[in-house]
């Protein structure tokens, strides 16, 4: 039986970065295995569930969504017997997810608010990873692992629309630029050098291949490694500062 994966290939990155950043600035512990998995599985949920508001293919949308979901939610049994209050972070999520079905019923998933609204509910699973180990959430744990995630990711939702969607739009590159320069120049004035350092691959990508011939693969690629760039700065900044 082929899998029913999602499309959004730079999902993945949101997946795996928030996460794992969480886990290192909480503590890492063998339950934030089954934790990921569940998480894992559960995004795959909502992807044939959110095609379900597009009221079509209703029975296949359902059955992918339950092949997801069921052990998704029996592996997310483990952190929640651990600490049940990480309930939490899943409500936080439901107005988020609601965002996405909405647009997904208009048929406009490449929206800038639907992505915007992706990005804060898997940042907020970089939370969840953190709060695990000793149910503590602190002021350096939503800088470190939440915000940087979110700043981040917005950067990539310009930078691919700027090469894709919105490639022949001037107003939308000046914008992107914009915000990826005063990124970079608000964590040096803010003193977090080594954040600002992990912005710089996104500030020269944007620029230097805007208007680039790059096909969607080549982006993406390119988007791979600078995730890896990110995700590796970020890490040594929070274990610098533990």
């Amino acid at each position: 039986m082929k899998l029913f994966l999602p499309k959004q290939h730079g999902a993945w990155a949101m997946l795996i970065i928030p996460f794992w950043l969480g886990a290192i600035q909480g503590g890492g512990t063998w339950k934030h295995i089954p934790f990921f998995i569940g998480w894992l599985l559960l995004y795959l949920a909502t992807y044939p569930m959110l095609l379900l508001f597009k009221r079509k293919k209703i029975p296949f949308y359902t059955k992918w969504t339950l092949i997801y979901m069921i052990p998704a939610l029996l592996l997310l049994l483990v952190p929640l017997l651990e600490r049940l209050t990480i309930f939490y972070f899943g409500l936080l999520m439901i107005p988020f997810f609601m965002i996405n079905a909405y647009y997904t019923s208009k048929n406009q998933d490449r929206a800038f608010m639907n992505d915007i609204s992706a990005i804060f509910a898997f940042s907020i699973a970089g939370l969840a990873s953190s709060y695990l180990a000793h149910g503590v959430i602190n002021i350096e744990t939503i800088v470190f692992t939440f915000l940087t995630s979110v700043l981040f990711f917005i950067g990539c939702t310009f930078y691919v629309k700027t090469m894709i969607r919105e490639k022949k739009n001037n107003q939308f590159k000046w914008i992107s630029w914009t915000y990826h320069i005063l990124l970079v120049a608000a964590w040096f004035g803010f003193g977090f050098w080594i954040v600002a350092i992990a912005y710089i691959p996104s500030f020269l990508r944007a620029i230097i291949f805007y208007g680039k011939p790059l096909s969607p693969k080549q982006i993406g690629i390119y988007e791979i490694i600078n995730s890896a760039i990110f995700f590796t700065i970020i890490a040594i900044q929070i274990v610098l500062l533990k």
